[in-house]
């Protein structure tokens, strides 16, 4: 139930049905204690009365569980927009599948296969939601009693002139021989485990999703670096070719200036012109080497050559996604984890006001105590006891409001940091779609240039052999054509890219089958609910 906030100073009362509803549970928290010195206060003909003073108890204690103090979690309201800002090739269904396949290089789908199965950043993410799971477990724990067991034997010796003294001829030395079974059961009265259960789970899921967003992140970085791997591979195809052109039109010149053809300086442009292009080959075998270093590392190997397979010109173009923007809150994983940490930054709200609220323990310990060992099991050795606690809290001067203004504080910081992350999204899929669309058209007037340039080229050298033009507008023409050719290649590969970051940008059901195929955490039975659908269950505000 909600119960409004109290001040420290005012103790608050016992919270009304009117208030609200929560849920109808018996949190139990207990710690084992077990230990009798002494022969406990109890016999035969007060156990049955005890036994009722306790069932009473729990009876209370089990009418008061259903409160649970703080706010219930609501999905706050997202104004999403209704369209993309632009119109785009429309393909149905493609968010839920493989779509790197759809480039249709082998290559590409075995090194995609091999990230998600050896990359260390997922290995750690499936960790973490270990770690997670472990620190539910220990909260639900609380739930139930803690149940425990002592053992104890002694030898000890009393003082003859002590209080009271020992009679004359009494024996000063005798040994003790205790043993007992125990539970202490805390009643969760005000839902304070029940918050922190739910804290607990929502960071289960929240970690869960920070994994699946490890897995998109993996499989769209390994696509978008193979893509720049073979463009930089085709790049070096240029500049070989190019540089080989270039070295066949310098022996040509060397010879003419030995026979008095051309001049010196004719001579110096077509070596400066050859020298160019050679200078670029080290550079680009440079960022070729990185390329795979990079890409090793995805693959969680040490850096090393990476397998080719189709050209950059022979790729395939996966389709884009028909989706609303709305579809982002339930798919994206940044967006699913951030609203899990909300959810759990509202249930400490009411672990903390919890805090205002007393608490009831129930202790229980039954065992034997006896100074003879071949006694410690007979019936007058027995020992037991029962008991019942109330605790809470009177004067804090401001211990407790403290806490309560800290976690709404951090639940507000979580509101807004949950609300970034949906801008964020919305703006990085306008920017992949829109960079898809124009990219497009941009490696269409790049090949049409390049085109254009070959032409040119053509034609200037053509009429430089005919003694119509001067060598300097040849070297203008192919240089121009050289340059021209690795920008149409960058474009090519850059609207590839922004195509794997439309499908990064809009998550979608590609990365739970993507996440399937990557290690998995161990104690996942833990986590019972969907890790796509944690977010999907909880009150949806999209407007």
């Amino acid at each position: 139930m909600s119960v409004s906030d109290r001040t420290d100073a005012e103790p608050p009362s016992q919270p009304s049905p009117s208030e609200g509803e929560g849920e109808p549970s018996l949190a139990c928290e207990a710690q084992c204690l077990y230990q009798s010195p002494l022969p406990l206060a109890g016999g035969g003909s007060g156990w049955g009365s005890n036994l009722r003073t306790t069932a009473i108890a729990l009876a209370f204690a089990a009418s008061l569980g259903a409160c649970t103090v703080g706010p219930d979690y609501a999905r706050p309201t997202v104004d999403a927009p209704e369209q993309w800002r632009i119109d785009y090739p429309q393909a149905a269904d493609v968010a839920n599948t493989k779509w790197w396949e759809q480039f249709g290089d082998p290559a590409l789908d075995q090194l995609i296969e091999t990230a998600l199965r050896e990359n260390k950043d997922v290995m750690i993410a499936a960790a973490r939601i270990d770690q997670f799971i472990g620190a539910l477990a220990t909260t639900r724990s609380q739930f139930y009693p803690q149940i425990g067991y002592s053992l104890d034997a002694s030898r000890n010796r009393s003082s003859r002139v002590g209080v009271p003294a020992l009679p004359p001829g009494a024996d000063e030395y005798y040994s003790l021989y205790q043993g007992a079974l125990g539970a202490t059961w805390q009643i969760d009265l005000f839902g304070r485990v029940r918050r922190q259960s739910e804290a607990a789970q929502a960071q289960v899921y929240a970690s869960e999703q920070a994994r699946r967003g490890v897995v998109l992140s993996v499989v769209t970085s390994v696509a978008t670096s193979y893509i720049g791997l073979r463009a930089l591979d085709r790049q070096l195809e240029i500049a070989f070719a190019t540089a080989k052109n270039y070295g066949d039109t310098q022996r040509i010149f060397e010879l003419r200036f030995t026979g008095g053809v051309v001049s010196q300086v004719e001579l110096s442009q077509v070596q400066s012109q050859y020298q160019q292009a050679l200078a670029s080959i080290p550079a680009l075998q440079q960022q070729i080497a990185a390329q795979e270093n990079l890409i090793s590392i995805l693959l969680g190997r040490n850096p090393g050559p990476i397998p080719r397979g189709k050209t950059i010109d022979e790729l395939g173009a996966p389709g884009i996604p028909a989706d609303l923007p709305s579809a982002l809150l339930e798919r994206r994983p940044d967006i699913l984890q951030a609203e899990q940490n909300l959810v759990a930054a509202n249930a400490n709200i009411g672990v903390a006001k919890s805090l205002y609220y007393p608490s009831l323990s129930l202790t229980g310990a039954l065992g034997s105590v006896s100074a003879a060992l071949g006694d410690f099991l007979s019936g007058p050795a027995a020992a037991w006891s029962v008991a019942a606690g109330l605790a809470g809290p009177i004067f804090t001067f401001g211990a407790i409001e403290g806490q309560v203004q800290s976690a709404e504080a951090f639940q507000r910081e979580t509101l807004a940091s949950y609300q970034q992350t949906v801008l964020n999204a919305f703006r990085e899929a306008n920017d992949a779609l829109v960079g898809t669309v124009k990219k497009r058209e941009e490696s269409q007037a790049q090949t049409r240039r390049v085109a254009a340039l070959r032409e040119y080229a053509r034609l200037s050298r053509l009429k430089f052999d005919n003694g119509y033009a001067s060598y300097l507008e040849v070297l203008y023409a192919e240089n121009e054509l050289f340059s021209a050719e690795l920008t149409a290649v960058r474009t090519q590969a850059d609207g590839y890219t922004q195509v794997v970051n439309v499908y990064k940008a809009v998550g979608g059901g590609w990365v739970s089958q993507a996440a399937e195929a990557a290690p998995q955490p161990l104690l996942r039975s833990a986590a019972d609910a969907p890790a796509g659908e944690a977010g999907a269950s909880q009150s949806n505000g999209t407007k």
